[in-house]
């Protein structure tokens, strides 16, 4: 019997907020244009999400665990060594959760349509690819971009098509998937960051494990820079998004807390290491995506 504290530690709970904001985020977005809610099929998403969720990063620590080329890292650093769990105990957790969210998937795809299929299955795919698999993603250069595509984008999107999908007057066309893409392009971009910092400051111990990630290929410097220049990128689409009238105007207001963004990426950057000035990342995620979680709502509220 796992204590909840360790449970909360192999599922990382803490980490969460880069799924559940994306949720409350693409549920506003369908609400605001076109006042669409499906409140069944979106409750049991919900569901389903957070549970794959919880298996993706049980399934991150299970294969950090079996591929680790020493006992130094498995017994100081992964939590399955640290708390001395049952291997099998944590394999059985991960698939229970898996079988869980597929099935509650599969009826909703029922429900709404193929596309949820197709996203669900690239959802999945990325999920187990990530950390398992003979050429796992956590591995190489790609994590960044699986990573901040598939929660930042990928759930957005869903969240908003099972809302609108019986809406007579939604179209899911070229432009439909363009303008969420371009709407959710700082919530991306920010989650990117927090696996791009974490990779900044694991660095030795990621070529110690022979992981060739994406600052393993450009190195230190110029992850920074691109770290940097992500956070930069995502509010110019947040503008953009705002000026063409994907978000509402009182969104705008997330640009008050880039002093705070500024102040953390420049400390990170001065000093990236792990367990002081990583947090500070982590921080920025929270603070990106509540700050913009909560403008949205006020928008919707007071129509601006």
């Amino acid at each position: 019997m796992l204590k909840p504290s360790v449970f909360f530690e192999l599922v990382e709970i803490k980490a969460k907020t880069a799924s559940v904001f994306p949720f409350l985020m693409g549920t506003l977005y369908s609400y605001y244009h076109w006042h669409s809610i499906n409140a069944l099929d979106l409750v049991l998403f919900f569901i389903a999400m957070f549970l794959f969720n919880m298996a993706v990063d049980i399934n991150d620590n299970y294969w950090d665990y079996k591929n680790a080329t020493g006992d130094d890292f498995r017994q100081k650093t992964n939590v399955i060594g640290v708390h001395n769990l049952n291997i099998h105990l944590v394999g059985w957790l991960d698939f229970s959760f898996t079988v869980i969210a597929a099935i509650i998937g599969l009826f909703i795809v029922y429900r709404t349509g193929l596309p949820l299929l197709y996203l669900g299955l690239f959802s999945f795919g990325v999920g187990f690819c990530y950390a398992g698999g003979p050429f796992p993603i956590n591995r190489g250069p790609l994590g960044e971009f699986f990573s901040g595509f598939t929660m930042g984008y990928v759930i957005y999107l869903i969240a908003i098509y099972i809302n609108v999908v019986n809406n007579p007057f939604v179209e899911l066309n070229f432009k439909f998937y363009g303008d969420a893409l371009l709407s959710s392009l700082l919530t991306v971009f920010a989650i990117s960051n927090l696996l791009l910092a974490n990779n900044i400051a694991d660095q030795k111990e990621d070529i110690g494990l022979g992981r060739k990630t994406l600052v393993y290929y450009l190195g230190k410097n110029n992850s920074i820079f691109i770290l940097k220049w992500l956070y930069i990128l995502g509010y110019l689409a947040l503008f953009c998004s705002v000026i063409l009238g994907l978000l509402p105007k009182l969104m705008l207001l997330t640009f008050l807390i880039t002093p705070i963004v500024y102040k953390n990426v420049k400390a990170f950057s001065e000093n990236p290491i792990k367990k002081k000035t990583f947090p500070l990342i982590i921080k920025n995620l929270l603070l990106i995506t509540l700050t913009q979680t909560v403008t949205f709502i006020l928008g919707v509220i007071f129509k601006i």
